[in-house]
């Protein structure tokens, strides 16, 4: 299942190395979710989600 984290990033014109920066998660990890090879924590969501001025769910949802 793909999330909608890149969709979402890119809506903000950001990049991962700047989501990183902003949210203060490790690119990385912001990588490895997007790709689906990782889960994240609620933790990690949160801060990427405050960044990002969006829900959980908003992320979590299957990618069109």
């Amino acid at each position: 299942m793909a999330n909608r984290l890149p969709e979402l990033r890119k809506k903000r014109k950001l990049t991962q190395n700047e989501l990183a920066e902003k949210s203060g998660v490790c690119r990385s990890i912001i990588a490895r979710f997007e790709t689906g090879k990782q889960g994240i924590s609620a933790r990690n969501l949160e801060r990427i989600c405050k960044v990002l001025k969006c829900k959980m769910e908003d992320v979590l949802q299957e990618a069109s």
